[in-house]
């Protein structure tokens, strides 16, 4: 499904200024998509929303479907009278960086206390929201509530250590445990109630303003999640541990010599593809609830998977297996209609892959921080010239350095050979270069990552892959969105035809 020429910028929602130290759905979202609106942009890109384990990843999730509780504003909650506190007291936070321990410190009780204020004063107009967003949920909502009370009960332990009865999910186990928490699996649903309606609310903003979301769906789903405890048939796991019994990763490559082992369970397909499916289509079908375009990451994946056995430390002594990635996608389409999917093709991908994705019409990435250096087939593809219409061109993605922080550790010979392509004389604005490259090009979307149209260096960057601790925590501050750089961003992306009529 080839889009209309368009542009946008990536930015995920913890980013946002606010002073509970984390991004939330409040007041600085809605000045965000306003400055979206004034900059003439049409999309914008968000990493996925699901509740983070302890890596704070958006990517590692204990949920396909369910939203991040940190997401809520208790601004908003003040507003529905919900919270009573004038927030005086608040921590001193980083404007700078999301401290994950302090902000679910200072969160979870404002959380928990709105929970109890909603269950005695809310009005029967909220309680009959309430009431229908559980009944039209419940497919996904009644696992995760439940899952999630579970793991508080058991301090945060794996499912597959729980007593066998409740990790294997007997009847009779899931009728105690329900009774036993009820109001801890109440609370997990409020939360759930609470984040969807306020992201809901901040979607219908951007759409009716001519804004449309890029929602991003990870291939996988992590271990420790209620998708893997309510449905383990749809893994391959070890029937004796429940532990993944084939482990999803990569093979090594000229980025990692022993490959990436990620550990989540790779999935059963036969037994998928035996139910149509259906799993697979309710996670896109709740996915298009929320987003209007879904980036997924990944994507070779459903082509063919690479597979490592129970027990091995690297990616070595993996092997590919085939997924059946074309019946899937038809069942889709036959489903859903026209799919506004965007496939994540970077890394070493085989013909078969490309195959599939131009099957579907499904637009590839183009980076263009990948564009230079030794000059070989792999970074040609990544020049425009090379580009094919239908396609998304990033200056870099959450996974890279930011472009200022990529110039800056580039070669002096590399430098010039970027230089050189852009027409420039000067390294200042690298930044905006690259930006008027990326819209000048023939792809028919274009996205830039926020700390790109700010200028920043690489202690802005988003993720560093590979290393557990400092990622997805950077914050700009509420001063950075300056009507100049709106302007700046506006007056390239008319004069590169990326403004749609009705704006």
């Amino acid at each position: 499904m080839p889009f209309p020429r368009s542009s946008g910028i990536l930015l995920h929602p913890t980013s946002f200024p606010s002073q509970f130290g984390i991004g939330d759905f409040g007041s600085e979202a809605y000045r965000f998509v306003d400055f979206l609106i004034e900059s003439k942009q049409q999309l914008w890109q968000i990493l996925p929303l699901g509740p983070t384990g302890d890596s704070n990843s958006p990517y590692a999730s204990y949920s396909a479907i369910a939203g991040n509780p940190l997401l809520i504003s208790p601004e908003l909650l003040q507003k529905k009278g919900l919270l009573t506190e004038d927030f005086t007291n608040l921590p001193k936070f980083s404007t700078e960086r999301v401290d994950f321990s302090q902000v679910i410190q200072t969160k979870i009780p404002m959380l928990q206390k709105a929970c109890k204020n909603f269950k005695t004063s809310a009005t029967s107009i909220q309680q009959q929201e309430f009431q229908e967003f559980c009944h039209t949920q419940a497919y996904w909502l009644d696992d995760y509530a439940l899952f999630m009370a579970l793991k508080d009960a058991h301090k945060g332990a794996s499912w597959n250590t729980w007593e066998v009865a409740i990790a294997q999910r007997k009847p009779e186990a899931i009728e105690q445990w329900q009774q036993r928490l009820a109001d801890e699996v109440f609370y997990h649903k409020y939360l759930q109630f609470e984040f969807f309606s306020q992201w809901s609310q901040l979607k219908r903003y951007a759409n009716e303003r001519g804004i449309q979301i890029l929602g991003d769906i990870a291939i996988y789903v992590a271990h420790e999640s209620a998708d893997v405890w309510a449905n383990p048939g749809n893994f391959c796991l070890d029937e004796q541990t429940g532990e993944p019994a084939l482990m999803a990763g990569t093979p090594p490559d000229y980025f990692s010599a022993t490959g990436q082992l990620w550990g989540n369970p790779v999935y059963n397909w036969v037994r998928l593809q035996q139910e149509n499916f259906k799993w697979w289509v309710q996670r896109f079908q709740s996915m298009l609830n929320y987003v209007d375009l879904i980036r997924i990451d990944h994507f070779r994946g459903f082509q063919a998977y690479w597979a490592v056995k129970q027990g091995e430390t690297t990616a070595m002594n993996g092997r590919w297996i085939e997924a059946p990635g074309k019946a899937f996608f038809e069942v889709l389409k036959q489903k859903l209609g026209n799919l506004p999917i965007i496939a994540e093709d970077l890394g070493e991908i085989s013909p078969e892959v490309y195959a599939l994705r131009d099957r579907f019409e499904f637009p590839g990435m183009k980076i263009l921080q990948f564009a230079f250096g030794d000059g070989s087939q792999a970074e040609k593809r990544f020049l425009p010239f090379n580009y094919q219409s239908n396609c998304i061109v990033y200056t870099g993605t959450h996974d890279n350095d930011t472009t200022v922080g990529w110039f800056n550790q580039l070669l002096p010979s590399e430098k010039e050979q970027v230089l050189r392509y852009l027409g420039c004389q000067s390294e200042s604005g690298i930044h905006w270069d690259l930006i008027r490259l990326a819209l000048s090009s023939v792809a028919n979307q274009a996205i830039i990552p926020l700390q790109d149209v700010l200028g920043l260096g690489t202690e802005a960057r988003m993720n560093f892959p590979g290393k557990n601790v400092g990622s997805w925590g950077w914050r700009y501050q509420s001063a950075a969105l300056t009507p100049e750089i709106s302007d700046r961003l506006k007056a390239m992306t008319e004069t590169y035809g990326r403004v749609t009529h009705h704006q």
